[in-house]
């Protein structure tokens, strides 16, 4: 279990079923987290260092973005504002695959639409030392108003 006051929906409850003690599972979800904020969803900087240069998404829209379409397109996209709709995370599973290696699952909810997320979070062996994980691959998959679970 985590710890009150983890990040995720206002309550802090996104994240109430993950074992967070293991580091690699941690900071992926704090790097899920963080690509949901608005901050860093308007910042290349920031964003450039929670994406894997080999990143590919399957947007919920069906799109397929690269690294550099990513970080080109995030600050406008969705939940890139802090006066507009933000996403609400909620029911994250996180599976250590391999050390370094972390699948995260969780649903968000923006402005009335609800997704479904996967993501592959990796520490690039060829990557500096110190440097953490970063999202591999992304994928959102609208969920039909008639399939949405309590």
């Amino acid at each position: 279990m985590t710890a009150p006051g983890t990040p995720g929906d206002p309550e802090g409850n996104a994240c109430a079923d993950i074992d967070i003690a293991d580091p690699d599972i941690a900071a992926a979800v704090a790097g899920e987290l963080a690509l949901l904020d608005p901050a860093v969803r308007v910042s290349r900087a920031r964003a450039a260092e929670l994406l894997d240069p080999g990143f590919v998404e399957v947007g919920a829209s069906g799109r397929r973005w690269t690294y550099e379409e990513m970080l080109a397109d995030l600050p406008e996209m969705s939940g890139a504002t802090e006066a507009g709709p933000r996403y609400e995370p909620a029911a994250f599973a996180a599976v250590l695959l391999a050390p370094g290696v972390v699948h995260l699952t969780y649903e968000t909810l923006l402005d009335g639409r609800r997704a479904r997320r996967s993501s592959l979070w990796r520490r690039d062996p060829d990557a500096p030392a110190g440097t953490g994980l970063r999202m591999y691959y992304h994928q959102g998959t609208p969920v039909p108003e008639a399939d949405v679970q309590p």
